[in-house]
């Protein structure tokens, strides 16, 4: 069918995210622009290390992952994040993460990538600790979490709910830099890890958190036929934070329940009820207020 293009997620880069599509194309996600999509057929598995899936078998609207459950093993086969791929030579970064008060994790990205993990991982800021071999950065991480009660994980749910209400500049750094401090001071860092001292770097302008107003609805599936149209106010991680209509506030789409799916570009005025009012018919879960209780799931 002309004019589908199939969705590969979003990627940053130069801190601007794009939303990559099959075929190696992308799209620039521009702050104050419409964003409006119709899901078209079923969705499909995307594959593994760049090899299309065989079978092209179906996955659920709700999983994030988008690959079925032979592709995702032979996914992780070679995953660094899984510690299945453990002689890899590359120089590799050991950092703390902070995406709101009291929610900061440890981790490792290869050094040549920079700050796009963090960036993919929504993080509003961050700062390096040590940088070595990868096996020294694992032990640290390790050494990390078991020393500072520093998780290597943080669930997205956790992140959204606080995104529209960080303490300032100086208060997120000041925290950062605390932690950072006492990550040094350990003993038992591993002799081959060089430590780095502390520079915090602050994501906030990049994903367009500034004024940002709570979310009141999260996208939960996409579905066949399912339209969804807004205006992009922020983006952090996979999340795109999406104003909508009919005084329905702030919509998060998580950009991996888009891959897999074949997706036809529409109207935003006349197909997803117009412009920044936007439009959604997809399963969405509402996001209560603040003194709020119980969620729901809808067709937005």
């Amino acid at each position: 069918m002309a004019g589908l293009w199939r969705c590969a997620g979003v990627r940053w880069g130069e801190g601007v995210p794009r939303l990559l599509w099959e075929e190696g194309r992308s799209s620039s996600l521009g702050y104050g622009r419409d964003l409006a999509f119709r899901v078209v057929g079923e969705r499909s598995c995307v594959g593994a290390r760049g090899n299309r899936c065989p079978v092209a078998a179906g996955v659920p609207g709700r999983s994030t992952q988008a690959r079925c459950a032979e592709c995702a093993r032979l996914d992780r086969a070679h995953s660094v994040a899984a510690d299945t791929y453990l002689d890899d030579p590359r120089t590799y970064r050991v950092y703390l993460a902070w995406f709101g008060s009291g929610l900061v994790k440890v981790g490792i990205t290869a050094e040549e990538r920079g700050s796009a993990r963090l960036l993919e991982q929504g993080a509003v800021a961050f700062g390096w600790l040590g940088r070595g071999p990868l096996m020294a950065a694992r032990r640290c991480e390790e050494l990390l979490r078991a020393a500072l009660g520093v998780p290597d994980r943080i669930p997205y749910a956790e992140k959204r709910a606080v995104r529209a209400r960080l303490p300032g500049v100086d208060e997120r750094a000041a925290e950062v830099a605390q932690l950072h401090a006492r990550a040094l001071a350990l003993a038992g860092w591993p002799e081959s890890l060089e430590r780095v001292q502390c520079q915090v770097v602050d994501h906030a302008r990049d994903f367009g958190l500034a004024g940002l107003a709570p979310a009141s609805g999260v996208v939960t599936e996409l579905v066949d036929g399912g339209v969804v149209g807004g205006r992009l106010v922020a983006a952090a991680g996979p999340d795109l934070h999406l104003e909508v209509g009919q005084g329905s506030g702030i919509l998060v789409l998580d950009t991996r329940l888009m891959s897999g799916w074949d997706l036809a570009a529409v109207d935003a005025d006349a197909d997803a009820g117009g412009g920044a009012g936007g439009g959604v018919t997809v399963p969405v879960r509402v996001v209560p207020k603040e003194g709020e209780g119980g969620v729901q799931d809808l067709l937005f």
